[in-house]
């Protein structure tokens, strides 16, 4: 999203205009996710994509309609194997674009929200082409049937981490590569240590009680340390405040117990259906680096409506 905001305040400073191209809608194996965006200037600029590279170039000459001064436009783009080659999608998804003209006082307002670290909601009605942002509201990003596309707007996604074990510097340093926001959580000082967690964003030495309120709607919360005395507040407070995703490493055996400890706290067992445990999609390895890919998979999958895959015990951390 900074590259796309970045194009618009740098078009509008050139004074040159700037379509932005949105996916509202897919069907089958498109590749990208509603939301993704492109912005097309009139000085010739291309930022940011829509498709692997199937459509850009048809975005890119139906902007200059707009430039011209066109009304926005919902554009489909899908293909069958005899024009695979043609402006379309190769793959055999299908995709729907809503280009329209960049208000750049708008997006200059979602800027300053993510600059403020807040949320929102950037609703477009693909009728009228009115838009509106509004804060502090999150909801799944998609097309409603009254053509309203809903988009969720917020900041890289906070992982907090409870517990300074190898896999925590493996599960970082994926978390750098997906753009996530990284904190590792542990009270042992001996652990929780620059030295040896290098790829953390935030390192803090701290119970799981003294960090609760970092832990939101928009955060993933992670259990490395196979201390219950440390994983249950942290789950508990995961719990509690709706985080997006909860992982606790361990064999069944600590599973069951986790869980008989948070059904004595008075957590349903809706409540703890929503606990990934143990955590990580099966993958088949148990080294360290394997663990936090398997759960760094896992998060993906859980963040991005990703298919959720049986899981085997991941034990090792």
């Amino acid at each position: 999203m900074r590259d796309i905001l970045d194009t618009i305040d740098q078009a509008a400073a050139a004074g040159e205009q700037a379509v932005v191209a949105t996916v509202v809608a897919t069907l089958r194996s498109a590749p990208r996710q509603p939301g993704a965006k492109m912005v097309v200037t009139s000085g010739g600029r291309l930022v940011g994509s829509v498709s692997g590279g199937c459509v850009e170039s048809d975005v890119a000459e139906r902007a200059q309609a707009i430039f011209a001064g066109g009304a926005p436009a919902l554009v489909h783009y899908g293909v069958s194997d005899s024009d695979a080659f043609e402006v379309g999608l190769s793959c055999g998804g299908e995709i729907d674009v809503w280009l329209e003209a960049a208000d750049t006082d708008l997006w200059r307002d979602v800027r300053a929200l993510l600059d403020a670290d807040e949320y929102g909601m950037l609703y477009t009605n693909t009728e009228t082409g009115e838009k509106r942002l509004e804060r502090g509201v999150l909801e799944s990003t998609g097309l409603r049937d009254d053509g309203t596309f809903a988009e969720a707007i917020e900041g890289p996604l906070r992982v907090i981490i409870f517990g300074a074990a190898e896999a925590a510097e493996h599960l970082c340093a994926y978390g750098n590569q997906l753009g996530w926001r990284t904190t590792v959580v542990d009270a042992r000082p001996a652990l929780a240590t620059r030295e040896r967690m290098p790829s953390a964003g935030e390192i803090v030495n701290a119970w799981p009680d003294e960090v609760l309120d970092r832990i939101d709607e928009r955060t993933a919360v992670v259990t490395l340390s196979h201390e219950e005395r440390l994983d249950i507040p942290a789950v508990a407070a995961a719990l509690e405040r709706r985080a997006r995703y909860i992982g606790a490493v361990g064999a069944r055996r600590t599973a069951e117990r986790r869980r008989a400890a948070l059904s004595e706290q008075g957590f349903t067992e809706t409540d703890l259906a929503r606990i990934h445990g143990p955590a990580g999609l099966d993958l088949g390895g148990r080294a360290p680096a394997q663990v936090a890919l398997a759960i760094a998979a896992e998060i993906v999958a859980e963040t991005s409506g990703g298919v959720k895959k049986d899981k085997a015990a991941v034990a090792a951390a």
